[in-house]
């Protein structure tokens, strides 16, 4: 089956960190589009002001803390007791801390760790069951370009973790191909958020708008299983393509 034998209104869709930034703008752009949602945040009340907006019927929220595994169990099944399973999986949680192979401290960089690379790995492993029975699961990751180069050292433990992410999403392919699951990391470099704002000598109108980075996950969610896109680098300044 492909992605565009399904229509939106057919599909559910989780995605973490959706309670602001890059996540909120995927929610609100999915959610225009007519897929049904759950939302996942450490803090499920910041999810309100996102929900308020959408569709009762067709939205639900729930705590989600990467660091602790046992939320994403209880949230994938809460998402399929509600909507009856689960067709996508948008990994958008992330975690940034400066860290140097010099004299990094190795607290910060498992926290980024636990949170960039071992939350997503385990959400999609409680996920697989029910992105397997959907016949076209959709894991798409909100990676970096810092997960396809290192323009700074005082980055390199964020860095170290997005390429994990992008690997990841390779071995994703790899693993659910045959049961028509497809997987795609996207790649932004800055984009208007707190993170970026507070990293790059950058106007927030140069940067890339979070509402763009959720037009490519829409995209990757409708591509159909013969015409699937592994990687999305995203550019907002003249770099080498990597």
């Amino acid at each position: 089956m492909n992605a565009t034998d399904r229509m939106p209104a057919d599909r559910v869709v989780l995605i973490s960190g959706a309670n602001r930034g890059i996540g909120r703008a995927i929610a609100e752009r999915l959610a225009a589009a007519g897929y049904r949602l759950s939302l996942g945040a450490r803090d499920p009340d910041t999810l309100e002001p996102v929900v308020a907006g959408l569709e009762p019927s067709r939205v639900h929220f729930h705590r989600y803390e990467a660091r602790e595994p046992a939320t994403a169990r209880h949230w994938l099944q809460a998402a399929a007791d509600r909507f009856g399973g689960v067709d996508a999986l948008v990994n958008n949680s992330a975690l940034f801390h400066r860290f140097t192979v010099i004299d990094g401290d190795l607290h910060l960089l498992d926290e980024m760790w636990e949170v960039n690379v071992k939350g997503p790995l385990i959400l999609f492993q409680t996920a697989f069951p029910f992105l397997k029975a959907s016949g076209c699961g959709r894991v798409v990751n909100i990676v970096s370009l810092s997960g396809k180069r290192l323009k700074s050292a005082t980055v390199a433990g964020y860095g170290m973790t997005k390429h994990a992410a992008a690997a990841f999403t390779h071995a994703v392919r790899l693993s659910g191909w045959e049961h028509g699951i497809r997987a795609t990391a996207i790649c932004p470099g800055y984009v208007n958020t707190d993170m970026s704002r507070n990293l790059a000598q950058l106007a927030p109108e140069e940067m890339t708008q979070p509402r763009s980075v959720a037009e490519l996950v829409e995209l990757a969610l409708r591509l159909p299983n013969n015409a699937t896109v592994s990687e999305l680098p995203v550019n907002c300044v003249l770099e080498a393509s990597y």
